[in-house]
């Protein structure tokens, strides 16, 4: 299977806006792109047919979107940490089975851009974490850098919780959450200078634009090449 995995260096960062970006460029390269949101929270809807707005965008970005269910096979109601909302709905959550549940959206050639939820460390459960997840389906990881005050050290632990986890960091994406962020473009040339990773470039932002559009935005401010040699192979 080839793909990648989305990661962020916290929750809110613009894993989706990413995701989606990532989705829209990799089409217009020629891949047959499907997209994954294994575990969401904050879902609403009808207790039977819950739905996410963040799996929803990603689904409607690819040309042939697969039932609902099979995008997002763990939809969770309460907003909250998605081990905890697991637990007080009475659903277990697998990173073997959330991989094959991935695996089989992704046959032959087709690229899977599978979003995780929250951070790199964040629980499925007592034992596993998001990042086995990410191991379980076993991609290349895209990590989303949150531009705010600490997002210097947040992304360099992040990298470094990867690259120990044996999978490679295919590329980073800066993105914009304030403005008026001080010493903005600074902090992004000391990522650049101490990130190993390719720097796919730098969203800025892009104001309450609609969600697809607001993704096929940022791609505008995304560097595929790298990514795009990566999954040529």
């Amino acid at each position: 299977m080839k793909g990648l995995f989305v990661t962020g260096t916290d929750t809110g960062v613009g894993k989706t806006v990413v995701a989606g970006a990532l989705i829209t460029g990799l089409a217009e390269a020629g891949f047959e792109v499907a997209a994954y949101k294994p575990v969401a929270a904050g879902c609403t809807g009808p207790a039977t047919a819950l739905r996410n707005d963040d799996a929803l965008i990603l689904s409607g970005l690819t040309e042939r979107p697969p039932p609902y269910e099979r995008v997002n096979p763990i939809a969770l109601e309460p907003a909250i940490a998605p081990h905890i909302a697991a637990a007080e709905s009475g659903v277990s959550l697998s990173a073997r089975d959330l991989a094959r549940a991935g695996s089989g959206l992704a046959p032959g050639g087709t690229i899977l851009v599978a979003e995780g939820a929250g951070g790199w460390l964040v629980p499925l459960g007592h034992t596993e974490t998001m990042e086995d997840l990410a191991v379980a389906l076993g991609l290349p990881v895209v990590l989303v850098v949150g531009l705010r005050l600490g997002c210097l050290n947040h992304s360099l632990l992040t990298a470094r919780a990867i690259e120990a986890s044996g999978l490679p960091v295919a590329g980073w994406v800066a993105n914009t959450l304030d403005a008026e962020m001080p010493r903005l473009d600074q902090n992004v040339a000391s990522l650049v200078e101490r990130l190993a990773a390719p720097f796919l470039g730098h969203v800025p932002d892009l104001g309450d634009s609609p969600g697809r559009d607001l993704c096929r935005a940022a791609f505008a401010h995304i560097d595929l090449r790298p990514l795009v040699s990566l999954l040529s192979k």
